[in-house]
C-alpha cells in the first residue's frame, strides 16, 4: 500500500477495519513528489499464546475522566463469541469516522454525524477500555474453546496487548502529516469527499453536522500537538512546509471552492427525496459551516505550524525522542509482529539488496545493457525505452492489467473475493481501499492520472494493490465467516507481506515471460522494499540524515531523487512501518518452502493460498503455527 493516508490517529489504524492499502510502488516519475500527498498501509503486535500475557496497566487519569466500567459494562460473563463481537464493536464505536468508512453505521445503530474525538480525556478512556477488554479476554479458559475460537483468542490477545503496550507512547507520533495513514487533516478531507454517504436527506444533514465539528476536532488536535511539543515530539523542521502549504491554502480558500463544498454540491442533485429549494438550503448551510468552522480550523492549525517551525530542529529520527530507542523497538515489533531488532532488520535489508542486485544485473545483461553502468543509469534507460502513459491512459492501462490478472491467477486460487475491484482515477493515487462491509462500495484502486506513469513499473503496482494482492486478501477477509475483529483487524507484516508476495508470485507464474521490462520493474520494487529496511533503521536507530537516506535509496533502487525524497519523508513520519513489507514476504516464502519440502508432490499452491488467506490477518508468529498445523494435517492418513 503506498500511502497518502492512522493513535488517537495511529490508534485508529489499529482498531480500524480499513486498510487504505497504501499505494506502495517503486515508481519512476519525472514530477517532484515532495509536497504531494505521499501514499502508503497497517499493523499490530504481542507474545505467543502460550505465554502469560502482561496484566493490563493501570492508567493514571484525570479525576474528570469517566471510569472504564461505564464503557465495558456488560462485557463480563458473555459467552466467548458474543464477547469478541461486542467488545470489538465498542472499540470501533470510539472512532465514528472509521464506522463510516466501514459502512457499519446502520448495523451499529448510529448515525454518520460525528467526527473522531481527539481529546486527552476521550483518549485515556479508550485506553482504559482496551486494557479492560484485554483483562476480560485473559479470563476465558482456552481449553474450553473450539480450535477456531482459540485462534481468535490468540489473535485478539496479540492485538489488544499491542494496543496496551503502545499506551506508553501515546504522543510519540506525528498526527499532522502528508500521509493519509497518519495525517488527521488528510483523513478528514477523504472522509468528506470520498467516504461519507450521501444518499438521502439524513446523510446530507449528517454531513453538515460533521462540518460544524471540524473546529472542535482541530482544537483538540492542536492541544495534542502542544502536549507532544512539551515532551519533545516535534516533526523535523524541513518537513513542516510539506504539510503547511496545503493547510494554509485551504484556510485561505473561498468556502465554495473547497473540496468540502464541491464534493457535497456534486452529490446533492442526486438526492431524489429533496426538492430544489431544500437542496439549495442544504448547500447554503454547508457553505456557512465551512466558513465558520472549517476554514478557521485550518487557519488555527496553520498558525500553530508556522510557530512550531521556528522551534523545530532538522533531526530526522526518533532517537531524538525521550526513550526514543525503546519507542523504536516498540514500533518495529508493532509493524513487523516479530522481535527483530533494528540491527537485525538493517542487516537483513543489506543482504536482500545483494540478492536482488544480482538478479537485476542478470536481467539487464539479457537485454544487452552495459554491465559497468550504475543501477540508476540502467533504470533511467529502461524507463526511456519502455515509454509511458499519460492522463486517462493510465487508468485504462491499470484496468486492463487487473482484468488480465484476474484470469491468469485462477490456477493458484480456489478462494477469491466476490466483491469487484474498480479503478478510480484522480490527482492522488496508487493505493487500495477495501469494499464496505455493507456492500455499498466495491474495492477501489486509486490511480494517479496527473503526469506520466512509466509502463515498466505499472504491472507490479496493479498486482500489489489489486489482484492478487490487497484486493484478494482484504476483500476476501470481509467475506469469510469470521468474528468481526478477524475480518477487519490488520497486522501490517501480514497485510503488506502478502501484497509483496503477490508481486513475486505472478512472476513465478510466468506473467513476465514476454515482458522483461516489467520483470525489471518488479525487481526494482523489491529492491525498494529491501532498501527500506536499511533506510528506516538507519534514520531512526543509526542517526542517518535525510540526505544520507535519500542517497542510499537512489543508489540502490534506481528510483529518481524527487520520488525518493517523498518516500524518505514518509519513513521519518511513520517509524517502522516500511519494514513490514519485506519481513512479511520473507515469512510467507519461508512457510511456503517448509510446506513444499515436507509435503512434496502433495503440495498444492491453491490450497496453500487458501490456508494463508482464509483466516484473515494474523501476526507472523501465528501464521507460522497455522501453516505448521496445515502441514501436520497433511501427513495424517
Amino acid at each position: 500500500m503506498r500511502c497518502t493516508r492512522r493513535k488517537p490517529v495511529v490508534m485508529l489504524i489499529l482498531i480500524a477495519l480499513l486498510i487504505q492499502a497504501c499505494g506502495d510502488r517503486a515508481k519512476q516519475t519525472p514530477e517532484p513528489a515532495l509536497p504531494a500527498t505521499v501514499t502508503q498501509s497497517i499493523e499490530l503486535t504481542q507474545p505467543s499464546p502460550e505465554a502469560s500475557l502482561p496484566p493490563a496497566p493501570e492508567t493514571s487519569l484525570p479525576p474528570e475522566v469517566a471510569p472504564v466500567e461505564d464503557l465495558s459494562a456488560g462485557l463480563e460473563g458473555l459467552d466467548f463469541d458474543s464477547f469478541m463481537d461486542e467488545s470489538y464493536k465498542r472499540l470501533l464505536l470510539r472512532y465514528p469516522q472509521t464506522v463510516t468508512e466501514l459502512g457499519l453505521a446502520q448495523a451499529y445503530g448510529v448515525r454518520n454525524d460525528r467526527l473522531n474525538d481527539l481529546s486527552e480525556d476521550y483518549l485515556r478512556q479508550t485506553q482504559q477500555l482496551e486494557a479492560s477488554i484485554l483483562a476480560l479476554l485473559q479470563g476465558y479458559d482456552r481449553s474450553q474453546l473450539s480450535p477456531d475460537q482459540q485462534l481468535s483468542a490468540e489473535i485478539y490477545a496479540w492485538y489488544l496487548d499491542d494496543l496496551v503496550r503502545g499506551q506508553e507512547y501515546t504522543y510519540y507520533d506525528y498526527p499532522v502529516s502528508f500521509l493519509i495513514t497518519t495525517g488527521v487533516q488528510v483523513q478528514l478531507l477523504q472522509l468528506f469527499t470520498d467516504l461519507h454517504p450521501l444518499e438521502d436527506r439524513q446523510d446530507a444533514e449528517d454531513y453538515i453536522t460533521r462540518l460544524s465539528q471540524v473546529d472542535t476536532q482541530f482544537g483538540q488536535l492542536i492541544e495534542g500537538l502542544t502536549r507532544r511539543e512539551a515532551e519533545g515530539i516535534v516533526m523535523p523542521r524541513f518537513l513542516i512546509p510539506w504539510v503547511l502549504g496545503d493547510i494554509r491554502g485551504m484556510a485561505q480558500s473561498n468556502p465554495k471552492s473547497t473540496p468540502f463544498y464541491t464534493a457535497f454540491a456534486e452529490k446533492i442533485p442526486g438526492l431524489t427525496d429533496l426538492s430544489t429549494a431544500e437542496q439549495n438550503a442544504l448547500l447554503a448551510a454547508a457553505e456557512e459551516e465551512i466558513a465558520e468552522s472549517v476554514l478557521p480550523a485550518y487557519q488555527a492549525l496553520a498558525d500553530y505550524l508556522e510557530d512550531l517551525q521556528k522551534k523545530a530542529t532538522n533531526d530526522a529520527g526518533v532517537w531524538k525522542f525521550p526513550d526514543g530507542e525503546a519507542y523504536y523497538a516498540h514500533a518495529l515489533r508493532h509493524h513487523t509482529t516479530t522481535d527483530l531488532s533494528a540491527d537485525d532488520i538493517h542487516q537483513l535489508g543489506l543482504a536482500q539488496l545483494d540478492r536482488i542486485h544480482a538478479e537485476m544485473r542478470a536481467a539487464f545483461a539479457a537485454l544487452g545493457y552495459p554491465a559497468e553502468d550504475s543501477i540508476p543509469v540502467l533504470y533511467d534507460r529502461l524507463a526511456q525505452e519502455g515509454g509511458y502513459y499519460q492522463g486517462e491512459e493510465i487508468a485504462a492501462a491499470y484496468e486492463a492489467l487487473i482484468q488480465e490478472a484476474e484470469q491468469k491467477v485462477a490456477p493458484a486460487f480456489d478462494l477469491r473475493p466476490k466483491a469487484p475491484v474498480i479503478v478510480i482515477a484522480g490527482e492522488a493515487g496508487d493505493y487500495y481501499t477495501p469494499p464496505a462491509v455493507d456492500g455499498s462500495r466495491p474495492g477501489m484502486f486509486y490511480a494517479q492520472v496527473t503526469g506520466r506513469e512509466w509502463r515498466f513499473s505499472m504491472p507490479t503496482l496493479a498486482y500489489h494493490e489489486a489482484v492478487p494482492g490487497h484486493h484478494f486478501q482484504l476483500a476476501l477477509a470481509l467475506e469469510q465467516s469470521l468474528p468481526a475483529f478477524r475480518k477487519g483487524g490488520q497486522f501490517m507484516a501480514y497485510t503488506e507481506g502478502w501484497a509483496l508476495y503477490a508481486e513475486r508470485l505472478v512472476a513465478e507464474m510466468g506473467f513476465y515471460q514476454d515482458d522483461p521490462y516489467g520483470d525489471l520493474g518488479r525487481l526494482q520494487a523489491e529492491a525498494f522494499r529491501a532498501a527500506r529496511l536499511v533506510v528506516d533503521t538507519g534514520i531512526h536507530a543509526k542517526k542517518w540524515t535525510f540526505e544520507q537516506a535519500v542517497d542510499f535509496m537512489v543508489e540502490n533502487t534506481g528510483l529518481p531523487g524527487d520520488y525518493v525524497q517523498g518516500e524518505v519523508g514518509r519513513y521519518i513520519m511513520w517509524p517502522g512501518q516500511a519494514t513490514a513489507y519485506m519481513v512479511g514476504m520473507l515469512k510467507i516464502l519461508e512457510v511456503r518452502q517448509r510446506a513444499m519440502d515436507t509435503m512434496g508432490d502433495r503440495f498444492d499452491l491453491a490450497e496453500f493460498h487458501y490456508v494463508i488467506l482464509k483466516n484473515g490477518s494474523v501476526p507472523l508468529e501465528l501464521l507460522d503455527e497455522i501453516v505448521n498445523e496445515y502441514i501436520a494435517a497433511s501427513q495424517e492418513p
